[in-house]
């Protein structure tokens, strides 16, 4: 079966996949055969399902396998409009990055939309995983929480779907600590799914949330586990640019790009971005570095 979704012009589905990490991580995966990519979900109704995206000349086009009902597929038109961004406006953006050279590719390869999961509730997880560790440790404990709390898809069951907060919220700290392997992420992410689970916590609400930027950052940041570091990236899967995730990173990318190498802080960070206002956040993720060590 596959489903047909228009997306805003311009628009490129392979930037929005190369978008940072997130296509690395269970349950994602890369078709570098044209481009796209597919990831196993969960729906509502209970049914897991393999969604292949591939771009065609209008948006995206989703195949699944099996029949769905019209209240399935609407849950997968919308969820995979969320994960691409398919109705964010960048027209603004745009027009400022075609006067700066650093950013002119964003332009020209209709970049710009960063990769989201489904829900709010995964990509909290995935970040918390990335904090204070290095990249294959996220990506070796998103996998043990998929494998082993993920509802399998019934033509592979090797393959799972993200956990879901009913299914984190039954298991214990122990076991997240000494067989998932989370160290002392294990509580907070217990803490959360339990507060998802039992409605304490509505994540989703926070997706489409008319709060000014500072209020949804202190949202966010009374999440145990979520940091400021955290809280910026989430606010920019969240379509809030005005605001930059910094790491030591980008102390050296930006000690290198204008500072001759020499020690930077988050004061000289916030300054060379602070012309681009509410995007200032998306013009630091999108530039064109010249240093690449």
């Amino acid at each position: 079966m596959q489903i047909h979704l228009a997306a805003r012009s311009p628009f490129s589905l392979q930037p929005v996949v190369l978008s940072h990490g997130w296509i690395r991580l269970m349950p994602f995966n890369e078709e570098p055969d044209h481009g796209g990519m597919s990831y196993i979900d969960r729906l509502s109704s209970g049914k897991v399902v393999e969604l292949k995206v591939s771009e065609i000349p209008s948006g995206v086009t989703v195949t699944t396998s099996g029949d769905l009902n019209p209240t399935e597929r609407e849950e997968i038109a919308q969820k995979i409009t969320w994960m691409l961004g398919l109705e964010q406006d960048f027209s603004a953006f745009y027009a400022l990055a075609a006067q700066e050279p650093k950013l002119a590719h964003v332009v020209t390869k209709a970049s710009g939309r960063l990769l989201r999961s489904p829900t709010l509730f995964e990509d909290v997880i995935k970040t918390i995983l990335t904090t204070n560790t290095q990249w294959a440790a996220t990506k070796r404990m998103c996998a043990n929480l998929v494998n082993q709390f993920g509802a399998s898809l019934p033509e592979d069951p090797e393959r799972k779907a993200f956990p879901t907060p009913d299914s984190l919220a039954a298991t214990d700290e122990a076991t997240l600590r000494s067989e998932t392997r989370l160290g002392y992420r294990a509580p907070y992410i217990i803490a959360l799914a339990q507060q998802v689970a039992s409605d304490q916590l509505d994540l989703e609400a926070l997706k489409d949330s008319d709060l000014p930027t500072p209020e949804l950052r202190k949202r966010l940041l009374a999440i145990k586990g979520v940091g400021a570091y955290a809280a910026a990236n989430l606010l920019m899967l969240l379509g809030r640019y005005d605001d930059i995730p910094i790491d030591s990173w980008v102390f050296k990318m930006v000690s290198h790009e204008w500072h001759n190498g020499e020690p930077v802080g988050p004061a000289e960070v916030k300054a060379h971005f602070e012309r681009w206002g509410e995007w200032k956040g998306l013009a630091y993720w999108m530039w064109d570095w010249s240093y690449q060590g």
